[in-house]
């Protein structure tokens, strides 16, 4: 029906001329209204001057070509289509039009103005187009579907906030409208924005004060005012960040998606030159790192995979402490018992990576339930200053295809535990694409069989994961109960430095993906078109990062590792009789035979 109406009108636009061009906007804002009442639709155009009645006849002209095409549809898809179709044109007699019942021609324009992107150039696209040829449709709105709730007609929508090219997108053009959700209601966009928001010194200098922006990008996208002052992202801290000196989190997390990217590329190659053993890029999903890390609180306690050091390096964890574990010296937080990248910091509340597959899901669950008890015990005994917590867990979607998947969900849900299961689905488990491993709709619709809530998110827009992340986590805190996130992305690396991704995908369609929907192209695309950021400032920034992993990496590289005792440490506290006597053989060899250690 959308496909419809949009050729219809722009089809008329050609044929009629520029007057009748505004066509296609107004059947633009009845879509975005879940409006199929033709005639409310018409009524769009009456701000328009029609002396000679022309562009009312072309207008109907249209208008009844449409009708015919929506009846044409209706028949294809049977009666019960149709009865739903009745039900709705029912329900949008009893509640007018919003743009045909404003009666000032001033608010009618603003209404106009802010449901279209300030940039004319931009059209923010319907749809997601994923790998395998899927396509998903877009949606502005941020909604937890809550168990007991209708599921979603059709595919699951991706909530969006920035477009691939830097614009907050235009939610006429969402691909998806919710029928339940309550209509959009006409707000004047304030010339003076900058008075909503009180102006403080939280960042280094003028040009880049989050008070101000917020008030702009307010001002200029009054649809998503709420999600602009929500935004953990657009939020200083409340004292500077260690590794950057100010307190600006939006510059910070643009730097560190660079840093991420530059570890990656590094590291992988001294793999490729055999002075570490085992490697794993997150190259194309640093947006699902960054943006969740600054929506949690330093008490949630992460469960990850292994490709999700960019929330480890987040919270404080240093490139010194990455590469002295990737090159397991005698400074390894693992004392060299693990793999490359296999990170973990009891200070930072980040539980050491396992390299089986799915073994964190059923673990996140115990560990959220814990702080469920926890946080009960505390208002039992009066404890006010309990800040309660929960448990998120990083897995991708092969990890679904687990029975640790169903185990530690089926758990999460029956024990109400208050845990968020991020799923990473990056169109590949290791050499096997989406298209092999299920036939069902993704890995959110799997929520509703589970009886948990359920959302799915563009993952690479770091400020559609922030918000998703944040209320995700307000949600768990509030029902105490779980939600299951699926971040739609895509792996640009091989899976790990063991795999060759070019065997089963064409390199084509790496480098689409890495062209159109990078996450890291897509931040620095909007701090540009903010003014916030040059091309030259981030090829800055690249290179400070760049050296700043070397550096690391070479003194990483230069330390001596571990001493031998600490192979019988940290697993006793106080050391049983077998290991001792195992620690004295091994010392006895060592003595008999010194030259060959």
């Amino acid at each position: 029906l959308r496909g419809a109406l949009k050729r219809h009108a722009l089809g008329a636009s050609a044929r009629l001329g520029s007057g009748v061009g505004d066509i296609s906007a107004a059947l633009r804002i009845g879509r975005s209204r879940g409006n199929r009442n033709l005639s409310s639709v018409v009524a769009v155009r009456d701000d328009d001057d029609d002396d000679d009645g022309t562009a009312a006849a072309a207008t109907a002209a249209v208008v009844a070509q449409v009708r015919a095409a929506v009846n044409g549809a209706v028949k294809k898809r049977g009666p019960s289509f149709a009865a739903t179709s009745n039900k709705e044109r029912q329900k949008e007699k009893s509640s007018p039009s919003p743009c045909s019942s404003v009666k000032d021609e001033e608010i009618k324009k603003n209404y106009l103005n802010q449901i279209h992107s300030d940039d004319e150039e931009h059209v923010s696209p319907t749809h997601l187009k994923y790998t395998g040829g899927q396509s998903m449709p877009l949606t502005s709105t941020l909604k937890i579907v809550e168990p007991g709730e209708d599921a979603p007609r059709g595919i699951w929508p991706v909530y969006r906030i920035l477009d691939e090219d830097g614009c907050f997108r235009c939610p006429s053009n969402d691909g998806y409208i919710d029928p339940e959700m309550p209509a959009i209601t006409p707000i004047t966009a304030s010339s003076s924005a900058e008075e909503m928001i009180p102006r403080s010194n939280d960042d280094d200098d003028e040009k880049h004060n989050l008070s101000r922006l917020r008030s702009i990008l307010s001002s200029k996208h009054p649809l998503h005012s709420s999600e602009v002052q929500d935004s953990t992202l657009l939020q200083p801290s409340s004292s500077p960040y260690a590794d950057t000196g100010t307190n600006n989190t939006l510059l910070r997390a643009q730097r560190q998606m660079i840093r991420l990217r530059q570890m990656d590329n590094i590291m992988q190659n001294a793999q490729r030159q055999g002075r570490i053993s085992f490697y794993m890029t997150c190259r194309g999903e640093e947006a699902i790192h960054i943006g969740s890390a600054a929506a949690l609180r330093p008490q949630d306690i992460i469960l990850a995979q292994y490709r999700e050091h960019g929330l480890l390096m987040w919270r404080g964890f240093t490139l010194e402490q990455f590469t002295n574990q990737c090159f397991s010296n005698d400074l390894d937080l693992g004392r060299g018992r693990q793999m490359p990248i296999h990170y973990g910091s009891r200070a930072l509340n980040y539980h050491t990576i396992s390299s089986p597959l799915g073994t964190q899901i059923p673990q996140a669950t115990g560990v959220a339930y814990k702080m469920k008890l926890d946080a009960a015990a505390a208002a039992a005994n009066g404890d006010s200053n309990h800040d309660p917590g929960i448990a998120i867990c990083y897995f991708g979607d092969g990890c679904a295809s687990t029975t640790d998947f169903h185990a530690g969900l089926n758990f999460a849900a029956t024990l109400k535990a208050p845990a968020i299961f991020f799923c990473r689905n990056n169109g590949y488990a290791i050499s096997t694409s989406v298209e092999d491993q299920y036939a069902g709709d993704g890995i959110v619709c799997r929520a509703i069989g589970y009886g948990m809530a359920g959302l799915r998110v563009d993952g690479n827009d770091i400020f559609a994961v922030n918000a998703a992340v944040r209320e995700a986590r307000e949600y768990c805190l509030t029902h105490n109960a779980p939600i299951l996130i699926e971040a739609m992305t895509y792996r640009q690396g091989h899976h790990s430095t063991s795999d060759d991704s070019s065997r089963y995908r064409c390199p084509k369609e790496v480098h689409s993906h890495s062209t159109s929907t990078d996450p890291v192209k897509r931040l620095n695309a909007f701090l540009e078109r903010n003014e916030w950021m040059s091309a030259d400032g981030t090829a800055k920034i690249r290179d400070e990062e760049r050296m700043a992993v070397l550096q690391a990496m070479e003194a990483a590289e230069r330390r001596p590792p571990p001493k031998m005792e600490t192979l019988f440490t940290d697993v006793y506290e106080l050391m049983p009789q077998h290991l001792q006597r195992q620690e004295r053989q091994l010392h006895d060899h060592l003595a008999k035979y010194p030259d060959n250690y």
